[in-house]
């Protein structure tokens, strides 16, 4: 199954590179755009919750590791609110 790395620039001038274990992701992200936090969120929640289902469908297993980079995220939105970081968050690649 190919996997999909996408980069992304944080509000707070963070750049972090994510795995997917789908490209399905690229659905959902697009390189270039940028999307509100709550929309990354959205955004990325369907998208990696979509790659998890199709390691499920094809191996039967669900992927840890999408949901591991999911609960990633997750910290580092949390991060930003409790900061009061405002921002859009950069998709600069889906490769």
């Amino acid at each position: 199954m190919p996997s999909v790395n996408f980069n992304v620039i944080w509000p707070d001038g963070d750049k972090v590179t994510y795995y997917s274990p789908s490209t399905i992701v690229r659905e959902h992200l697009t390189a270039g755009s940028e999307y509100s936090q709550r929309e990354f969120d959205e955004r990325v929640q369907a998208a990696l919750n979509a790659a998890s289902e199709r390691v499920y469908q094809r191996f039967g297993y669900y992927c840890t590791a999408a949901s591991g980079e999911l609960e990633r995220i997750q910290c580092k939105l949390q991060f930003l609110r409790e900061q009061e970081i405002a921002g859009d968050v950069r998709v600069s690649q889906v490769n």
